[in-house]
């Protein structure tokens, strides 16, 4: 699976206005709803929420990503969203959170899930790919370092 196969241009954020967790958390949910038909803004905040509320999705190394699974969800979705000045994420390091990766699947969809968080924490792992994200300038640069790690794996 790659990344770029799921992840939604039109929901992409290069510069979150939110400050606080649950606001990133519903800024993500709208632009994702807003971008892709079948997703509620509501539930889909809700369903994160939910997940936050067991352990922060925030990782460590700047980097969170909240997902969860939305009942009627045709296929699984992606987004990314950056904040330049960092979030409270509660992150696992204590540290601001700058770089955010929503991913969202159907309800029966385990397998797929958990291949994508996967896939999507190896990337973060590269300090290289978080720098690229970090200073890209345009949704193509973005677009551009995605599609760079995607082919490495």
């Amino acid at each position: 699976m790659k990344i770029m196969d799921i992840l939604v241009r039109d929901a992409v954020i290069l510069d979150l206005a939110s400050q606080a967790k649950h606001d990133v958390l519903k800024e993500l949910a709208s632009a994702l709803a807003k971008a892709e038909s079948g997703v509620d803004e509501e539930r889909l905040l809700q369903v994160l929420l939910e997940r936050e509320g067991l352990q922060s999705t925030g990782i460590g190394d700047g980097v969170a990503i909240p997902h969860g699974k939305m009942p009627g969800l045709p296929r699984l979705v992606a987004s990314f969203a950056r904040s330049r000045e960092g979030v409270n994420f509660e992150s696992i390091d204590g540290q601001p959170t700058h770089l955010f990766f929503l991913l969202v699947v159907p309800e029966h969809s385990g397998g797929q899930h958990l291949k994508a968080l996967a896939r999507i924490s190896r990337f973060f792992r590269d300090a290289g790919f978080r720098k690229s994200l970090a200073e890209a300038t345009s949704l193509d640069d973005v677009f551009s370092a995605i599609e760079e790690e995607d082919a490495k794996f």
